[in-house]
Parts: structure tokens; C-alpha cells; sequence
């Protein structure tokens, strides 16, 4: 009797341990939030109000920085010229340089005083022991995409369609009709801030995990710099996601191109809904519109057809 309970309660002690993964209260999420939390850099570091900022930025240029060495000192290589969406525009020093100017600019006098700011009025972070479930950290991450999607597609066609708001606060960001990695926060002042809120408020409607509230905060990161990055990879969403329902670097390099459509950052929902959808296919039946329309010799509609499709 007393050899069943020792074997018994063995089995308890191993089996403790593994359930607490595969209960439905659990997840295997847990030995993740485990590693982050009790990992060299300390509790302290993730508990302070500048952890989300400086995981943010340092995460911002390690994203943007391969995309420039490419952009520079890659470009006979055999994968950039097959990869890149526009190969004939080149990325050249001056220009990374100014885009470079901008970016260091902003996080100097916006970035960085709204950091200490954070630092000095937000208490610290909770850190719970318990990790979120892996369908909350999964729906919450796509619901805060979604809802920005849709908060950044109304904002984006406002700042097009009102003259004014296009003018003074967007039109920067337009300055380069072939975009490259440094061009994804190649922003006004006014666009850097109200984005970055609408970015980071979504997560807390929801009360997500801190853990979850991070991730979220690199995955929109990760999508932007793709969108901007002037490459179609093997591995970018747009040839994955179902039903063309991603937008990325190409539907943004055509936004470029042709500002009045792909008014979305990350999907095509909105823009398929408000008629401002535009393709690759789109764009090829305007050039072969045009070039009709120029062989057939009516230089009257030359013009305005060259303005409305370029």
C-alpha cells in the first residue's frame, strides 16, 4: 500500500507540470512568457514604462537596416533585381540620407521626450505569472490589426481627399514614388503621433496581456517596414493570405504611384468596399489604355490620361 501512494503521488509530480500547458486555463504560450519573464535582461527592464518604446524602436531599425544595406550595396545582386517591385528606380545615398534625417529628427523631439514623459507619469508594468491563452493572444492580436486597418483606411483617405490635410501633413510622406525601408516613417510630425496612438490604444480595448500588447506592437512594425520595403519576398504575407485579401509592399507601392487608391495598410477589405482598390492588373490595362489612346494619336486625351494613370 505505501509502494501505490509513493507511485502515486510520483505520478502526480510529473504529470503536475505538463498539465498546467494543455489545461484549458493554460497554454503552451506559457513557457514563452516564462523564458521573457525570468530572462537575463530582468523583471525591472519589462516592468518600466520605456521598455515598449525601447522595444519598439530598436525592433524599427533592425527591420529597416537590411532592407538599406540591399537598397545600397545589393543591387546587381540576382534576388534584388528578381524581388524588387520596381527595379529600374534606384535607392541612392542622398535619399536615404534625407528619409534618415527625418526619422532621427522625429524620435529626437517626439519620440524621445513622450518616452520620458511615459517614464516619469505611467506606473510600472504588471507582469502576470500566467501567460494569455493562446486563442485570446491570437484573436486579440488580429481584432487590434483589423480595427486599425480600418482607423488608419479612414484617416489615410481623409489626408488624401481634404487638400489642406494632404498638403501640410501627408504630402511628405509622398515624396517618393518608389518607397524604400526608410520611407515607412518618413512622416510629419502630426502623422507620427496620431498613428503611433491609433496603433498602440487598440490592444487596451480589449485588456490584453502585456505580453500580447508587445507582440502586437512588433507584428504592426514588421507589416509596415514590409509595406514600404519596395520587395515582393517569398515569405511576404500577400502570397499567403487568402482571396487577395492582403495588401502589402505592392498594393503601398502602388499606393505610391497612384495616391488616390490602396488607401488600407494591411488589408484590401475597405478599399475593394469604397471603389479605391487598385491592382497590378489595374495598372497594367491603364498603361495599355494609354499607350492606345497615343498610338491612335489623340494628343488631346494624352495628357489627361498620362495625369490620371501615373
Amino acid at each position: 500500500m505505501a509502494a501505490e501512494v509513493l507511485n502515486l503521488e510520483r505520478l502526480v509530480d510529473f504529470v503536475t507540470p505538463i498539465a498546467k500547458y494543455v489545461t484549458p486555463e493554460q497554454n503552451v504560450l506559457q513557457p514563452v512568457w516564462d523564458f521573457v519573464r525570468q530572462g537575463p535582461w530582468g523583471e525591472d527592464a519589462l516592468r518600466s514604462p520605456l521598455f515598449p518604446v525601447v522595444m519598439s524602436v530598436v525592433f524599427y531599425f533592425s527591420c529597416i537596416l537590411p532592407f538599406m544595406v540591399v537598397d545600397l550595396w545589393g543591387k546587381e545582386w540576382h534576388w534584388t533585381k528578381k524581388y524588387k517591385i520596381q527595379p529600374d528606380k534606384e535607392v541612392t545615398w542622398p535619399m536615404v540620407r534625407n528619409t534618415m534625417v527625418i526619422t532621427f529628427w522625429n524620435h529626437l523631439l517626439y519620440v524621445l521626450p513622450s518616452a520620458v514623459g511615459q517614464y516619469i507619469y505611467t506606473p510600472p508594468t504588471p507582469l502576470p505569472p500566467v501567460s494569455p491563452g493562446l486563442w485570446e493572444f491570437t484573436w486579440h492580436i488580429v481584432a487590434s490589426l483589423i480595427i486599425f486597418d480600418f482607423q488608419y483606411f479612414v484617416w489615410h483617405w481623409l489626408h488624401h481627399k481634404v487638400r489642406f490635410l494632404y498638403k501640410h501633413f501627408h504630402a511628405l510622406h509622398h515624396q517618393y514614388h518608389s518607397p524604400f525601408s526608410w520611407v515607412t516613417q518618413y512622416l510629419h510630425p502630426w502623422e507620427l503621433i496620431t498613428v503611433g496612438i491609433l496603433t498602440t490604444i487598440n490592444p487596451w480595448l480589449f485588456g490584453s496581456h502585456c505580453f500580447t500588447i508587445w507582440v502586437y506592437m512588433l507584428i504592426s512594425i514588421a507589416i509596415s517596414v514590409e509595406a514600404h520595403c519596395g520587395f515582393v519576398l517569398p515569405w511576404s504575407p500577400m502570397n499567403w493570405v487568402p482571396f487577395g485579401l492582403w495588401g502589402g509592399a505592392v498594393k503601398h507601392d502602388l499606393h505610391h504611384q497612384r495616391p488616390y487608391s490602396n488607401f488600407e495598410p494591411f488589408f484590401c477589405i475597405w478599399d475593394r468596399l469604397a471603389g479605391t482598390e487598385f491592382t497590378l492588373k489595374d495598372r497594367q490595362r491603364a498603361v495599355d489604355r494609354r499607350e492606345k489612346i497615343e498610338y491612335d494619336g489623340h494628343n488631346g486625351l494624352v495628357g489627361r490620361e498620362v495625369k490620371k494613370f501615373n
